[in-house]
């Protein structure tokens, strides 16, 4: 019996030990829209989230923000967890935005809910512990530009095009877009995107200070990775 119990002590801490590591693996199977990977070696504090649906440019539908904040939650209770990069596995997009065809099918407290579960998990990202940062190519339209946003850093490859385009379907940005971009390129210029719905390239959105680093097209994700390495040795 004292043998079974130290077999078994030592199991349950195990287990313990290895929950956070299980937390990411199951994040697999509740979303396929949605991986959550950790770097591995010296890289070990830097955690990765790749969205996957190229069917639908990456549409921020109900399965593919249930697998965000799902990641988002996992993340927020790993204290090994330095930095989180948030990348697209489709090729020039990042997120087109909001999944439209599926908003069509719904009736208007379901829109108002949609549009509430947006705008709640892009304020879990941005109230994230570690830092963040957007890695960008391609299109980060609507929704995934409003993503972007709540991230501590954006890094674009020179061929993303940016915009908050809700107006042109007679809506506002409704996930915090209207809050995040004046912040960053003040009051007059995000009401002129705003208003207008026009889509910028990389380098003028460096130019109005949206984002961080605008390198040559198919780069950002090693610059994002040169970045967050940095920020991963500091915390150590």
């Amino acid at each position: 019996m004292v043998l079974f119990s130290m077999i078994s002590k030592r199991l349950y801490n195990q287990i313990l030990i290895d929950s956070k590591h299980l937390q990411f693996r199951t994040l697999l199977i509740q979303s396929e829209s949605v991986h959550l990977h950790r770097h591995s070696d010296q890289d070990s504090g830097i955690v990765e989230i790749k969205m996957d649906r190229p069917e639908a440019k990456n549409a921020l539908g109900k399965d593919m923000l249930r697998g965000l904040l799902n990641s988002f939650e996992a993340i927020s209770t790993d204290s090994k967890a330095n930095v989180l990069m948030i990348c697209s596995s489709v090729p020039r997009v990042f997120c087109a935005g909001a999944d439209l065809k599926e908003r069509k099918a719904m009736n208007v407290s379901e829109v108002r809910a949609a549009v509430n579960s947006l705008r709640s998990t892009f304020s879990y990202l941005e109230a994230l512990q570690i830092p963040t940062i957007a890695v960008i190519e391609g299109a980060a339209l609507g929704g995934g530009l409003e993503m972007a946003l709540s991230c501590d850093l954006r890094i674009c490859g020179e061929d993303a095009k940016l915009a908050l385009p809700e107006t042109g379907l007679a809506i506002i940005p409704g996930a915090g877009g209207t809050q995040r971009l004046p912040r960053l390129v003040g009051k007059s210029v995000a009401k002129e995107l705003i208003f207008t719905g026009r889509k910028i390239n990389a380098k003028d959105a460096l130019s109005i200070g949206l984002i961080n680093y605008c390198v040559p097209a198919g780069e950002a994700y090693s610059k994002a990775l040169e970045v967050a390495r940095e920020i991963n040795q500091k915390v150590h």
